[in-house]
């Protein structure tokens, strides 16, 4: 049985490059890998396209990769409380595309499935349809929206085995789970691993056939 855990916040994020999409799970500050995000503004990579629910709130969290000008694009539902976002998107540095919550992580669920899409009635007749084909269905107007796969998924568990199975803390669990099934790479962050047969089979929301890489996060 293969053994996914790596011992430095370095190897958690080994073989991101310039120009890579990246997902990084959270919602708010709850289920944000943070020692991982820290990680990666250390590799110091550029013209990342990223996929999150928000642009970070100017500590510990995206921000920093914003105030090191490591992105070119951002996918995402909240951009709002990001002043080091604001500022770039303002002087047209940084590319935005705005999501409902409910299309963003529709959208990265039907990547981790393999669907082509969906439709949906979310946006028509507004902004958000600009640039994306309608299609009517039973006399109803929808929106082809595309899925979103990444390079790397960076995400926040609370358990993981050594195998790579993961269980969530509540609401910690936003956008990590879907993620981690929609990327080429995934690496979870993590308070404590157990040994493979650790975790309850009942509790395990990620299994192990998704994730590439496992790291403990050092706990205060």
């Amino acid at each position: 049985m293969r053994n996914v855990v790596v011992g430095t916040e370095a190897a958690a994020v080994a073989g991101l490059r310039d120009g890579h999409v990246v997902m990084v799970g959270g919602f708010g500050g709850a289920g944000l890998p943070r020692s991982i995000i820290k990680a990666v503004a250390e590799l110091g990579v550029r013209d990342l396209t990223v996929i999150s629910n928000n642009a970070g709130a100017g500590g510990d969290d995206l921000s920093l990769w914003f105030r090191q000008r490591m992105v070119r694009k951002i996918i995402c539902s909240y951009p709002r409380s990001a002043k080091d976002f604001t500022l770039q998107y303002r002087a047209g540095t940084v590319e935005l595309e705005l999501l409902p919550q409910g299309t963003l992580v529709e959208r990265i669920r039907a990547g981790g499935a393999g669907l082509g899409g969906f439709l949906s009635p979310v946006g028509v007749g507004t902004v958000f349809e600009r640039g994306k084909e309608k299609i009517t269905v039973g006399g109803r107007d929808f929106l082809l929206e595309l899925p979103l796969r990444a390079d790397f998924a960076l995400v926040k568990g609370r358990t993981a085995d050594t195998l790579g199975n993961v269980t969530y803390n509540k609401a910690a669990r936003n956008h990590c789970a879907v993620m981690a099934t929609a990327a080429d790479i995934v690496t979870v962050e993590v308070d404590r691993i157990v040994e493979a047969g650790g975790l309850d089979p009942e509790s395990i929301v990620t299994p192990c056939i998704f994730v590439d890489r496992v790291f403990a996060r050092a706990v205060a």
